[in-house]
């Protein structure tokens, strides 16, 4: 296939703006899915994510579509970004047309559809760099979000051509010419530059595709490894550009003379994502950065050193379909048929074994900021949660995992997560797709710890925690947060930013009728309820996003739980010193509610800072030994209710509670 065809753009936009929408349309009317097969989300393959109604993975898909006016090319004339300062004209300014002979050109089209929320935003990171363009989709009832600005930043950081679109303008409550001001001010465009579509009802998508093929530049053999400006071919290079967006080629001129310059590059691309199959093994997603690979070619992944054939080559249409190639520019799969873990990775170059060049660059590895244990409530179904942690980390590159042992719980596994939704939503496929009955414990992030005597330890479980008299200085990270709301909840909005520590930087307009706040705040606060908590007091209105920056002292303190006088390991948990004896008082009020109660009185307490903080006693079960007696002497009574009494002395003296399984369960799920 001739690059100057292939268009691959992604769409990303705020959580439940209209992306997948959106897609389903673009797959209805480029006939890629029969109408009569359409369902709603069609990319959303997983359960879960129909059932929540969001995108969780990213998913790529080809499309075709003929061209219905005379297609522009898009060279070095045209700007990067077609909403760059003063490009107020059509996005033909630049182009050259091409001939009119061209008109119904068959292009494809590689869509890869991205996540919304905060939380998967390392999905969409790989996305962008498989991709030369991205559609920025705004809902038209809601206007610029939070996490609008973030993938904005993100596409603009990646190089890629934007172009804006309003969705959703079907709709009643649509503010149709507020959202495409929002728009050109925020990328500083014309308003004619701002496409209206309804994925709902199809209106403008015919147009879109249209303009994707005229705005978004054609695939380029690009420079990407670090050592590769020396050893690329000179006779490429004189040819054309080799940064991402020049021309290389006039569309619709002849494969022949580009391809004759092109025969002799070796096979290279950037692995985006895999996936496993237990017949076939690791299938791996793919961006062909130069060459051609079929079907029995003889591949290495670069970084892992590791040769395999390819069993298999296809594209996703949107189902896995082979083909006969995949070619420069192309985005498709190779099935390796490695079934051992650790070999696929996501950034690893994919190469041809004559393949004499460094490796191409590749992501930035995700940093887990929430940590969480995992174990099985029966030890016997640990081999069964290995092996579902094993196979989830193959689909899901951001999660990571470690085992670990408790003398509570028994051994389970420390597991690292990009936020609470991603905890939740792991968690919630374990139990689903594996039939895992789970313990999941408290979440926590990442502190370093400066003891006194000089060291510092980096600590992600409360349970390792020293002392606090052993302790010279806490740090923790801190992220920097964006909150988009109407003017009229912000003194309810800053009352909470305050109750969770947060500084606020900046308060500006956003707009005509919204405010924009930037603050400081810890990142353990985001695991107190802090979205829904926004959510509610805002009435739906407000928008949350943010980056972590660097980690700042932090002024918490461990807290342990003892039972009976045994300290409990699985209940401990950090938190802010100034929340201390709310926390402690919460904690020992839930378990008194579910300890179940023993024969003998024990205590339930939470102590820091070396004294107990909250204290309650859980009576013991009142049972009278000489009930069933009748009868008899009286003494007779006396001297069992004496012995009875004298038991129970001895239990609490030497007894111990045993917790039930579903106390656990019942503290870290919060049920």
């Amino acid at each position: 296939m001739n690059s100057a065809f292939i268009r691959n753009f992604s769409i990303i936009a705020h959580i439940d703006h209209g992306k997948s929408t959106l897609a389903d349309r673009m797959l209805e009317i480029t006939g890629t899915i029969e109408k009569r097969k359409m369902q709603e989300q069609v990319l959303d393959s997983m359960e879960l994510e129909r059932e929540r109604g969001i995108t969780i993975k990213m998913q790529p898909v080809r499309m075709r579509w003929r061209s219905r006016t005379p297609p522009l090319l898009v060279g070095g004339a045209l700007p990067r970004s077609l909403c760059s300062s003063g490009d107020s004209s059509h996005p033909s300014g630049g182009a050259n047309e091409v001939d009119k002979k061209t008109a119904g050109q068959e292009y494809i089209l590689n869509l890869i559809d991205t996540p919304g929320h905060i939380d998967f935003s390392y999905e969409v990171s790989r996305a962008l760099k498989a991709v030369e363009g991205s559609i920025l989709l705004v809902d038209a009832t809601q206007g610029v979000q939070a996490q609008t600005l973030t993938t904005l930043n993100m596409a603009r950081e990646a190089g890629l051509t934007i172009i804006p679109v309003v969705s959703k303008i079907d709709s009643p409550l649509a503010m149709i010419d507020e959202t495409v001001k929002e728009i050109s001010q925020l990328l500083d465009c014309s308003p004619n530059n701002v496409i209206k579509v309804s994925g709902k009802t199809g209106e403008g998508v015919e147009h879109l595709l249209n303009e994707i093929i005229k705005r978004i530049p054609p695939p380029s053999i690009r420079e990407q490894s670090r050592d590769e400006a020396d050893t690329f071919p000179r006779d490429l290079a004189e040819r054309g550009d080799l940064s991402r967006g020049k021309v290389v080629g006039e569309v619709g001129e002849t494969v022949p003379e580009r391809s004759g310059a092109t025969q002799n590059i070796s096979f290279r691309s950037i692995v985006f994502d895999f996936q496993y199959s237990n017949h076939t093994g690791v299938i791996v997603y793919i961006r062909v950065i130069s060459g051609t690979v079929k079907r029995h070619d003889k591949l290495i992944f670069k970084v892992a050193n590791r040769q395999f054939e390819a069993i298999d080559v296809g594209i996703f249409a949107p189902e896995n379909t082979p083909v006969e190639s995949l070619g420069t520019g192309e985005i498709g799969y190779i099935v390796t048929g490695i079934k051992e873990p650790g070999i696929a990775s996501v950034g690893d170059t994919v190469a041809s074994i004559k393949d004499t060049l460094p490796s191409l660059r590749g992501y930035q590895t995700p940093k887990p900021v929430v940590w969480a244990s995992i174990y099985p409530e029966s030890q016997d179904n640990l081999p069964l949660l290995r092996q579902a942690l094993g196979r989830l980390r193959l689909s899901d590159s951001s999660f990571t995992y470690e085992e670990e042992a408790s003398g509570t719980l028994g051994k389970g596994y420390r597991c690292g997560f990009l936020g609470m939704l991603h905890l939740e939503i792991v968690t919630e496929r374990l139990r689903r797709e594996f039939n895992l009955d789970l313990v999941v414990t408290l979440p926590t992030i990442t502190y370093t710890v400066k003891g006194k005597n000089g060291k510092s330890t980096v600590i992600y479980s409360p349970s390792l925690f020293p002392e606090d008299h052993d302790i010279l200085e806490i740090s923790e990270p801190i992220v920097t947060m964006k909150i988009i709301t109407p003017p009229a909840h912000i003194g309810r909005l800053m009352k909470l930013i305050y109750d969770h520590e947060g500084t606020i930087t900046s308060t500006d307009n956003f707009g005509d009728n919204r405010t924009i706040l930037t603050l400081n705040m810890p990142l353990r606060e985001l695991m107190r309820n802090l979205f829904d908590e926004v959510k509610s007091v805002s009435s739906g209105y407000a928008s949350i996003s943010y980056d972590i920056t660097d980690n700042k002292t932090a002024d918490v303190v461990r807290m342990d739980i003892l039972i009976a006088d045994e300290l409990v390991p699985a209940f401990a948990r950090i938190v802010s010193r100034r929340r201390i004896q709310e926390e402690a008082e919460s904690a020992i009020e839930r378990l008194y509610k579910i300890l179940p109660r023993e024969l003998f009185t024990f205590k339930v307490q939470a102590k820091a800072l070396g004294r107990i903080l909250s204290s309650r006693s859980i009576s013991g079960k009142k049972k009278d030994a000489a009930a069933t007696l009748s009868g008899g002497d009286i003494t007779r009574k006396m001297k069992l209710r004496e012995k009875q009494k004298e038991g129970r002395k001895r239990l609490k003296e030497h007894g111990s509670v045993i917790i039930p399984q579903d106390v656990f369960v019942k503290m870290m799920r919060n049920d």
